[in-house]
């Protein structure tokens, strides 16, 4: 059914990667995969990357599920709406090398985030602002977490990866609802993502043995310098 030439086999590898992030750290498999999966096709970006995340965060909230508030992403969400369909708006006109430099942007915007000592408290204006630009970064880029990291950040470990796993499982649909209406996401986007998706199992499974031996802070060191070099790659094909 699969042909699974080297481009499929190294999208695999690539989800594997970001999957493994995501599990480990409570966020990070679009901002790894997405850009270098941009590299390999961009039909990959957004909607298979989107759809992994989608199954990848249904895992982790299973597994954090007495760590998830739901009353306290209620804002959130309700910011993500608007910022999908604005998101999905971008789409219909934006080029593929303008997509590479978007792409690229909020990739290093996403590093800045991660190194940024602000604390913020997640008050319900801000979750709302928080899950705006969610949804307005995810739809267009599939590049979602960070905004919600960065609110999010402070919590233990448990809560951050089971509220932020809780929040891509809504706002992945989200996005998926308003990509289909603009025409960035249709059958032949499933039929993509279906080899991705064992691997995308398979890199949370190893997060949860790694993380064990491994402390966090060395994958979120090791995240850090994978984004850095795909953003800096997708920009400096977006500008040639």
């Amino acid at each position: 059914m699969f042909d699974f030439n080297s481009t499929v086999l190294i999208a695999m590898a690539i989800i594997f990667l970001g999957a493994f992030v995501q599990s480990a750290i409570g966020f990070g498999l679009a901002v790894v995969a997405a850009p270098l999966l941009f590299l390999v096709s961009p039909e990959y970006v957004p909607a298979p990357v989107i759809i992994v995340a989608f199954f990848n965060s249904i895992f982790n909230a299973y597994k954090y599920r007495n760590s998830i508030a739901i009353g306290g992403l209620k804002m959130a969400i309700y910011g993500r709406i608007p910022g999908s369909i604005a998101g999905g708006i971008l789409l219909l006109y934006v080029s593929s090398s303008i997509l590479s430099l978007w792409l690229g942007g909020m990739v290093l915007l996403a590093v800045l985030i991660s190194l940024l000592p602000i604390r913020f408290e997640p008050t319900a204006n801000r979750m709302a602002i928080a899950g705006f630009c969610s949804g307005f970064m995810g739809t267009s880029s599939s590049i979602g977490g960070p905004p919600m990291a960065l609110i999010l950040q402070h919590q233990d470990a448990s809560s951050l990866r089971g509220n932020l796993a809780a929040f891509f499982v809504l706002s992945s649909f989200i996005s998926l609802f308003v990509l289909y209406f603009v025409g960035s996401f249709h059958w032949q986007h499933v039929i993509m993502t279906l080899p991705l998706l064992p691997m995308g199992w398979l890199g949370y499974v190893a997060a949860q043995v790694v993380v064990k031996y491994v402390s966090k802070e060395w994958i979120r060191i090791f995240t850090l310098v994978i984004c850095l070099t795909s953003g800096v790659t997708a920009i400096v094909r977006g500008l040639s």
